[in-house]
C-alpha cells in the first residue's frame, strides 16, 4: 500500500472519529431528556437514570396534554411558523426576482437600500418604538411583519435567479408572458431547491422565536412554544400547567420540564430529515461556477 493511501485511510478515519464523538455529545444530552421525560418520579429523583429508564412513566406528558396551556402555545407557534414563512418566501423571492432583472432600472438603487440595512440597523428599541407606534403589540403580527425578509436571502436568492438563463425568460417574453407569469411559471419551477431551502430556513426560524416574543407579547394566551419552554425550565414554573390540569397531582417538575422540551423539539426533529438533502444545495446557492 502507497503512503498516500495509508495517509487518506488514517485522514478519513479520524474524521470518522471526530465525527462520532460530536455526534455522540449532541445526541447523548437529547436521548437523557427523552429519558428523564418518561422516568417515573423515584427514578429522577435517585439521579442514577441516564440513557434508559427502568420504568416507562408517561404521567408527565398526561398531564401537560390534559390542560390547555401547551396546545393555545403550540398553535401560536404553528400560526407564526406557517404565516409567517408564507410572508418570508412571498417577500424574498419577489424582492429577490425584480432585482435580478437586468432591464429593470431602479434594481441598483433597491439593492443598495438592502446592503444597506446589512451594514446599519435601527435597533431594538427603534424597533420596539416602530412595533409599538403600528399597533402590533400583543399581536402574533408583531413577530411576522418586522422581519418579513432577510437581507442576505434576498441577496443570495437574487444570485439564484439570475444563474437562470436569459434565453429561456425571452422565450417566454416572445410567447407573450409578462413578467408575473414569468416569475410563476418558469422562474419559480426553476428554483424548486432553492425554495425549498430557504422555506426550511425561515420556517425553523419561526419556530425558535422567542426574544421577539419576549418584546411584544405581555399575554400569555398569546406565548409560543419558546416562551412556554423558558417559563417552565428557566424560570422554574413547572406548575404553570396547573391553572387547567383539573386538579391533578401535579408530577415531578423535572419530568415535566423534559417533556415540554422534547415535545417543543419533536416537530422540527421529524421534518429535518426530509429536507436535509436541499442543505447541499442551499450551501452553494449563489455560489460562482468554474
Amino acid at each position: 500500500m502507497s503512503q498516500s493511501k495509508r495517509f487518506d485511510l488514517f485522514f478519513n478515519g479520524f474524521n470518522y472519529v471526530v465525527l462520532g464523538i460530536i455526534s455522540m455529545m449532541t445526541l447523548l444530552p437529547f436521548l437523557n431528556v427523552i429519558a428523564q421525560s418518561l422516568a417515573s418520579t423515584k427514578e429522577v429523583v435517585s439521579g442514577k437514570l441516564m440513557l434508559w429508564p427502568d420504568t416507562f412513566d408517561f404521567s408527565s406528558y398526561r398531564y401537560i396534554f390534559n390542560t390547555g396551556v401547551f396546545f393555545s402555545s403550540l398553535r401560536n407557534t404553528v400560526w407564526i411558523t406557517v404565516v409567517g414563512t408564507t410572508v418570508n418566501m412571498a417577500v424574498t423571492s419577489l424582492t429577490a426576482y425584480v432585482c435580478s432583472r437586468r432591464g429593470f432600472s431602479g434594481r441598483k438603487g433597491i439593492l443598495l437600500m438592502i446592503l444597506f440595512t446589512m451594514l446599519f440597523s435601527g435597533g431594538m428599541i427603534p424597533t420596539f418604538l416602530v412595533v409599538k407606534g403600528t399597533g402590533l403589540m400583543n399581536s402574533l403580527w408583531a413577530l411576522v411583519i418586522p422581519s418579513a425578509a432577510s437581507a442576505f436571502n434576498i441577496l443570495v436568492m437574487r444570485e439564484f435567479f439570475e444563474s437562470i438563463h436569459e434565453s429561456i425568460i425571452e422565450s417566454a417574453t416572445i410567447d407573450g408572458c409578462n413578467d408575473f407569469g414569468i416569475f410563476v411559471r418558469i422562474v419559480l419551477p426553476l428554483s424548486l431547491p432553492a425554495l425549498a431551502t430557504f422555506t426550511l430556513f425561515y420556517a425553523v426560524g419561526n419556530w425558535n422565536q422567542y426574544f421577539s416574543a419576549i418584546l411584544y407579547l405581555n399575554k400569555s394566551s398569546l406565548w409560543p412554544l419558546q416562551i412556554l419552554l423558558r417559563q417552565v425550565v428557566l424560570v422554574g414554573q413547572a406548575d404553570i400547567y396547573s391553572a387547567m390540569a383539573n386538579d391533578e397531582v401535579l408530577p415531578q417538575p423535572v419530568t415535566i420540564q423534559m417533556a415540554t422540551v422534547v415535545l417543543a423539539s419533536l416537530p422540527i426533529v421529524i421534518v429535518y430529515p426530509f429536507l436535509q438533502k436541499y442543505f447541499v444545495k442551499g450551501l452553494t446557492l449563489g455560489s460562482v461556477k468554474g
